[in-house]
């Protein structure tokens, strides 16, 4: 992402995609968008080799042109996506007998998908599947839990449409929730826009219009859908563009489109639709479980239920099938298509199971019938009410599942709902006093509005304090439990809020760029990533199905050939049954009670817990992966500058070496640190300013630097008014060749003895001063080393800096084990020779200098006040820049992993004692079998059980808790 400013505090992450926008319908206008490919062509010798490619290739439909050169054996081709793709073409020229080399590497593009229909893991391997048989597919990730696809797909082969195409042939739903490039797209609804005509006016005064890159019309709709650059323009002013486009003032009014089909519609839709079928379904199967099991004992009405109607055919078995037959056929017609298509697919669900044991039962029962109608002497027991009620208990577990999964992502949902829906806009004039007020709606802000946020206001957007003082309460964003000060220059977070005082933003981040944005995005990724620890359940899931099928089917066979070769008595045979009846209720009963959903459920549906109450903590987890490695951890790193200290270190002392003056010193040293982003160069920079105040100057403007150059873990080096200046450690002094001389050496040693670190500033190869620099360290770094250490978990400080000011820092908190003068590559060294001794690491950093040693580590860890970089590369992002939060996320990750493992033992556990009961292996000591349509409850409320499970997640408490605003104010200021 881009912006005027970078948010500090939260994270960009890299890819867009997870954004959540609405997508309008396709239009005629988006036939017409080109691609354009180069492909490199062997075979070409001469122009007639050229003509025959541009020939053929140029007839191709969907080629718009092309350009081939023979000297440097490539072609231009300019292409509709929607028409053709680069495959196609690619085989053209190979059927001319030309060879072409494997195509560059397309841009691959991502897209999210929401998926329907999905009952167990089975249902989501299927989904996979078929997306990855679509031609240019990479890779793809399907969450069940989450019902979402993540797709990464080669645009120049396919697209979105074609993706949803493949997952419906595959008999689910979908639709797409955001492709890679709507990060800065908006769709808006015009009224007036009717004619060809009008569309022209609109697209032709939008292009022309400054920051649009493309305009898309859709007049039939009556749409509009434009890629801007946020830093050029917005929602806004595209609004007030297509307005004054008319030729008649009022022609056109434009509007954000909204698609109201968000995650919480989604759900809330298919809850009520699986609600509403349960109830239709009792509305059938409660009078055919009466008139089953509870009326016949009943007079008159049993008299009247036992009636013979033809034969052996009674009133009771015609109402009975009259009543199932709805429910059989129409409400779980759902269950033959998830089943028809499973099959298709090569996979099998838990809609295989239920058809199966439905239709055991259904069609036995019909046969019954007919038997009963066309015999005298027939009697049997039909098992109508088996296969109503099993359906109906299943819809009503799939209904109580879907309420309990919507409360996985509560945490994630209230993060989404702290931005506020309207914002106060004002209009300065150029000496910034406030001309107008405006309240709009948050969505269409803009980068460099400013903004009026009133005392108990939530902030809207990321964005700079411009006038005022307030105190912001950010504990909904970073879990930060006391009010933040906030001045002019502070930045401030959407989503937070605004305690005391009244206070004017400029908007620096809007829409998905926001802080709270990119929480969310962070999570939904995380939540659709897929854990080690679930490869168990694919695994079992894969097999589970058919060997739950046979197990029925050997159940059904041994207790139907033990009572026809009478091997257990008599008496065991319910009077209303024979031996076929009985032994079918046993098969149908182990068939539905161990449907696999409860383990497809057990490891996502707490991830998704877990990472979103980690995000209401602070704590941002990178999925499944990241959290089941941070419970291994047996040893913390810690980075020393920003990380274990406050990362503010500050210029305490100077010493003059030369002859040089103390002002000439400090410009010098500013001069050739300015470009430099390291927390001692930034102390430098600002000691100089001050010590411009101090003399009467307000001057901050350095000498000119050229030839900057930064030498990682020891410096810079910069060509500064003629001079060659130097400004580093006493490792750069020496790689140098610059002499240190005893005085310096001592000055040095006494410097380090009190944890103060040392910057010493060389000119023209001689070192003239040296600027004494303390980082205090923060106030919990002590407690957080102390607790891991009571947790079993080891701590060790890499540095840049040098060993005696290290040792004294490590020796104040508690780290016995230090490596010091360690440069960027060093630190990842230093901890892969610690994983060749088995040790499972994890890293804490904040800097650029410490990526290496955080993609190296078995878990990053980036503290969010850090660089963006180091936090791309981290595993968790601490976004409150606390080290308590080491602990949260190690004892987070722990308490999930148990959990994910309390849920297997729910699952399998249910599985291994529910079926064994099922097939009957109780029945001959105790009498008790378990009915078809109780097993079927059985099963439901299995999968209930799992999400319930991952729920109590939500109750998770930090288990070391903050310190008290005035504690902590009382130890910043003894530091």
């Amino acid at each position: 992402m881009e912006g005027n400013e970078k948010d500090s505090l939260i994270p960009l992450l890299s890819s867009p995609d997870s954004v959540a926008v609405n997508i309008p319908q396709e239009s005629a206008e988006s036939d017409k968008k080109t691609r354009k490919i180069t492909l490199s062509i062997r075979g070409i010798t001469c122009a007639s080799c050229v003509a025959s490619i541009e020939s053929v290739v140029g007839k191709m439909k969907g080629v718009e042109s092309i350009s081939v050169s023979p000297l440097r054996g490539q072609t231009v081709i300019r292409y509709r996506p929607k028409l053709t793709n680069v495959q196609r073409i690619k085989e053209a020229i190979e059927d001319l007998n030309f060879e072409v080399d494997e195509f560059p590497a397309q841009e691959i593009a991502v897209c999210r998908l929401r998926i329907k229909g999905m009952a167990c893991t089975n249902c989501s391997e299927s989904v996979e599947k078929a997306l990855l048989m679509v031609d240019g597919v990479k890779k793809v990730f399907v969450g069940f839990a989450l019902e979402e696809a993540k797709v990464h797909f080669d645009p120049g082969i396919t697209d979105s449409v074609h993706l949803v195409e493949a997952i419906e042939n595959a008999g689910f739903g979908a639709d797409l929730i955001s492709s890679e490039d709507d990060s800065n797209k908006v769709h808006l609804k015009v009224e007036g826009l009717y004619s060809p005509e009008d569309a022209t006016t609109i697209k032709s005064f939008l292009e022309a219009a400054k920051g649009v890159n493309q305009v898309e019309v859709d007049e039939v709709n009556h749409k509009v859908t434009i890629a801007y650059d946020p830093d050029l323009t917005g929602p806004r002013s595209l609004i007030e563009c297509i307005q004054e486009s008319g030729h008649r003032p009022n022609l056109f009014h434009a509007s954000l489109h909204t698609n109201p089909k968000g995650r919480e519609i989604e759900r809330h839709n298919e809850s009520t639709a699986y609600r509403n079928q349960f109830l239709w379904s009792c509305l059938f199967s409660v009078p055919v479980f009466l008139f089953s099991m509870v009326l016949p004992m009943v007079s008159p009405i049993g008299c009247w239920l036992s009636y013979k109607l033809i034969n052996n055919l009674t009133m009771g078995m015609l109402l009975r099938w009259i009543l199932c037959t709805p429910v059989q056929f129409v409400i779980g017609w759902r269950f033959y298509l998830g089943s028809y298509h499973a099959l298709r697919w090569g996979s099998s669900n838990m809609d295989v199971l239920v058809a199966l044991g439905t239709n055991a039962a259904y069609f036995y029962s019909m046969y019954i019938m007919v038997k009963a109608s066309t015999s005298e002497t027939f009697r049997g027991q039909d098992f109508f009410e088996t296969s109503s009620m099993l359906i109906s208990f299943i819809l009503l577990g799939k209904y109580l599942e879907v309420l309990a999964k919507g409360k996985t992502s509560d945490a994630l949902a209230k993060l989404t709902d702290l931005a506020p829906d309207t914002a106060s806009l004002l209009s300065l004039d150029v000496d910034g006093n406030i001309i107008s007020e405006t309240e709009i709606i948050t969505q269409l802000l803009q980068r460099n509005d400013v903004i009026k946020i009133l005392p108990g206001g939530t902030i809207p957007v990321d964005g700079v304090v411009l006038r005022g003082q307030s105190h912001v309460n950010e504990s909904m964003i970073t879990g930060e439990a006391r009010p933040i000060s906030k001045r002019p220059g502070d930045k401030v977070i959407g989503g937070t809020v605004n305690e005391n005082g009244c206070i004017l933003v400029k908007a620096t981040n809007v829409g998905s760029e926001t802080a709270l944005s990119q929480i969310v995005q962070f999570v939904e990724a995380a939540q659709l990533a897929r854990a080690p620890v679930q490869k168990l359940a694919d695994k079992i899931s894969r097999f589970f199905v058919p060997v739950v099928v046979i197990a029925a089917f050997i159940t059904w066979l041994g207790w139907f050939i033990l009572g026809n070769l009478h091997l257990y008595p008599r008496g065991w045979i319910p009077k209303s049954m024979n031996t076929f009846e009985l032994a079918l209720q046993f098969g149908i009963s182990a068939l539905v009670v161990a449907c696999p959903c409860a383990l497809g459920l057990a490891t996502p549906t707490a991830v998704m817990v877990a990472t979103g109450k980690g995000a209401s903590l602070g704590v941002l987890i990178k999925g499944g992966n990241a959290l089941e490695k941070a419970q291994k951890v047996r040893t913390v790193i810690f980075d020393k500058t920003g990380t274990l200290t406050i990362g503010r270190p500050t210029v305490v002392q100077i010493k003059i070496f030369s002859n040089i003056s103390l002002q000439e010193l400090s410009d010098l040293a500013a001069a050739a640190e300015v470009n430099s982003e390291h927390p001692l160069a930034k102390a430098v920079v600002e000691h100089s300013k001050k010590l411009h105040q101090q003399y009467g100057s307000c001057n901050d403007h350095f000498y000119e630097a050229c030839n900057f150059e930064v030498h990682p873990g020891a410096g810079v080096s910069s060509d500064v008014g003629g001079k060659k200046v130097l400004v580093g450690n006493k490792r750069l002094m020496l790689a140098s060749q610059v002499l240190i001389t005893s005085e310096i050496q001592d000055y040095i040693s006494d410097m380090e003895h009190m944890a103060r670190t040392c910057v010493m500033v060389a000119v023209d190869g001689r070192i003239c001063g040296a600027f004494a620099v303390s980082d205090p360290l923060k106030p919990e770094a002590g407690r957080v080393v102390s607790f891991l250490d009571s947790m079993g978990i080891s701590s060790i400080m890499v540095t840049g800096d040098n060993w005696a000011t290290a040792t004294a820092i490590a020796r104040e908190v508690g780290i016995e084990k230090v490596f010091a003068e360690t440069d960027p590559v060093g630190k990842a060294e230093r901890i892969k020779d610690l994983q060749m001794k088995g040790l499972t690491l994890a890293m804490v950093g904040d800097g650029i200098n410490d990526s290496p040693a955080l993609a190296a580590a078995d878990v990053g860890m980036a503290i969010g006040a850090g660089t963006d970089i180091a936090i791309e590369a981290a595993d968790i992002v601490l976004m409150k820049s606390n080290l308590e939060d080491v602990i949260t996320a190690i004892d987070l990750s722990k308490k999930t992993l148990a959990r994910i493992r309390l849920n297997y033992v729910w699952a399998l556990g249910y599985n291994v004692l529910a079926v064994p009961i099922a097939a009957g292996i109780l029945y001959p000591f105790t009498g008790i079998r378990l009915p078809p349509w109780l097993a079927g409850a059985c099963m439901a409320a299995s999968s209930v059980s799992v999400v319930c499970s991952s729920l109590l997640l939500q109750s998770y408490k930090k288990p070391l808790q903050i310190l008290s605003p005035k504690e902590t104010r009382d130890n910043l200021n003894s530091a």
